[in-house]
């Protein structure tokens, strides 16, 4: 789930407000009753929504989800404690909560117009305001203690709890159904204005030692090694069959000689203390083994955290270096952009080699019944118009104008609703024996299942084209979409050249790029207007 546009709008019809607000705000997905649902459905891992939120956020919500995941999996009876959801709607919520698009039927809860960030809990009304002392009244909803935030509905930032009083008696705590007074409150502050208690100083708390620490470590093991006369080094291994670390094989030296001991020698058990304290970083040693020499010491017991600590930073180059991107640097005293435009030249040689030059495909999203289309030009070959303007008789005579000179396809939307179907199964036979469809672009699977409803041996008649929604990466997408019989595909504008690059080597079906217009920035299956 996306986060919030931030921006108010204002919804027009015929240059008149009909709705006002943050109308793209959504409220805070919340998806724990979900998780058995999703484990049953095969999915593998979840995605927390945490850009630009705290990271008391994201302890408190991984906490949370990590337990009912548990729950879910352990069989036992699966059942949600209300005051973990109150502690996800404390840490942050926009409108407490939604199922989103989980549910089968249309969610009518989805956007919060009202506030486009955090609304924090209800608290209450204020029932009493002395403003001279900043004393406000109120009746809780919600318990609160010192050093928790609120805000009221007409301020703009947050107030800190820092005086709390029952009967004129101070106190530091209270309870759901107390009337209490909170002191030191100035601003434009009303009766019966509401109250919300925007963070809790003990959650916050116990999310901050959550994360204080490391809780998940790889393992390692190594063998240290001290001889007199010779530099001490430390040879690093992984302790078990991670993946990323199975070819670890790390040797540092550090140029260090230990000497001769004249008291009390090194002993074994001193450098196992000193490379075990790896405290501050994502491992930890699971087996030491040390060579030592009898009768060495090191002046120094801090060479031996050196040599650990350079050991562990050779250890976490090496991880990253199994992950991270190769980036092959232009050649020098080349512009970049020379280079590019050489790159797809010689690309477009060898793709046109053996091939006709490809032409293109124009999408009308309005038609103009003043425009004259016979001055488009001769480089269009496709042409893929929305459905609904097959239903609509105005268009007919722009309709039949435009079959005779150019293949038309029938453009489906994104987002299908609940009677799309109905109008799908009308028009779409009827347009077909109409005019000289060529073929449809679909823009998702559901698409292709209304299609293969209504048309027999539809890939014999009809040529199929996969929309930029598609969202294309690879050639085991391509693949499955040629097994649908698909025979286009649209490139997907969020992919980067050498995607691209890649893409457009595998020779299972045509490809179409998206070169100019206004690609849709998000599909919005909900109705401001509820």
């Amino acid at each position: 789930m996306h986060g919030p546009c931030r921006l108010p709008f204002e919804l027009l019809e015929n240059d008149k407000k009909i709705n006002s607000g943050y109308l793209l705000s959504t409220r805070d997905l919340c998806g724990l009753e979900y998780i058995p649902f999703f484990l049953k459905a095969g999915v593998k891992s979840l995605k927390i929504e945490g850009r630009m939120k705290s990271p008391e956020y994201v302890a408190t919500v991984t906490k949370i989800y990590r337990k009912y995941i548990d729950l879910a999996i352990s069989k036992q009876h699966y059942c949600i404690n209300s005051n973990d959801k109150k502690e996800l709607m404390q840490v942050f919520n926009r409108g407490m909560s939604s199922s989103g698009h989980l549910e089968n039927e249309p969610n009518k809860n989805l956007i919060f117009k009202e506030k486009p960030n955090n609304m924090g809990l209800f608290l209450g009304k204020v029932q009493n305001y002395q403003k001279n002392k900043g004393l406000i009244t109120v009746k809780l909803k919600e318990p609160i203690k010192i050093g928790d935030t609120i805000s009221l509905e007409k301020e703009q930032g947050t107030y800190t709890v820092s005086e709390l009083m029952k009967e004129n008696k101070n106190i530091s705590e209270t309870t759901i159904g107390q009337t209490v007074t909170i002191g030191r409150m100035k601003g434009n502050i009303s009766l019966n204005d509401k109250i919300y208690k925007m963070s809790s100083k003990e959650l916050s708390l116990n999310a901050q030692k959550s994360y204080q620490k490391e809780n998940r470590k790889i393992p390692l093991q190594c063998e240290v090694t001290i001889r007199k006369d010779s530099p001490i080094s430390i040879h690093v291994t992984c302790a078990n069959g991670i993946k990323l670390y199975q070819n670890l094989n790390i040797q540092y030296t550090l140029n260090e000689i230990p000497e001769t001991a004249k008291n009390k020698p090194l002993e074994k058990q001193t450098v196992i203390d000193q490379i075990s304290k790896t405290t501050s970083t994502p491992y930890f040693f699971k087996k030491i083994t040390v060579n030592l020499d009898n009768s060495v010491f090191l002046p120094k017991l801090s060479t031996l955290n050196q040599l650990r600590r350079k050991a562990l930073e050779q250890v976490q180059d090496f991880s990253i270096s199994q992950i991270s991107r190769n980036y092959k640097k232009p050649s020098e005293n080349v512009p970049i952009s020379y280079q590019i435009k050489n790159d797809v030249l010689s690309n477009m040689r060898k793709y046109t080699k053996n091939t006709v030059m490809p032409k293109i495909s124009v999408l009308l999203n309005q038609l103009n019944e003043n425009w004259d289309y016979s001055k488009l030009s001769d480089y269009i070959q496709n042409i893929y118009i929305p459905l609904k303007f097959f239903t609509i008789k105005k268009y007919e005579p722009i309709l039949k104008q435009l079959t005779q000179k150019y293949k038309i396809y029938i453009y489906l939307p994104t987002i299908i609703k609940g009677n799309y179907e109905n109008l799908f199964y009308t028009y779409a036979e009827k347009s077909v024996k109409k005019y000289n469809i060529r073929g449809f672009v679909v823009s998702n699977i559901g698409n292709m299942k209304l299609l293969n409803a209504l048309f027999t041996d539809l890939d014999k008649y009809f040529k199929v084209v996969a929309n930029y929604t598609f969202h294309i990466f690879n050639s085991a997408n391509v693949l499955e979409l040629k097994k649908l019989g698909i025979s286009r595909f649209t490139l997907s504008p969020e992919l980067d050249r050498s995607s691209l690059t890649c893409l457009c080597n595998y020779g299972y079906l045509q490809k179409e790029l998206i070169v100019y217009g206004r690609t849709p920035l998000m599909h919005l299956n909900y109705c401001l207007l509820r």
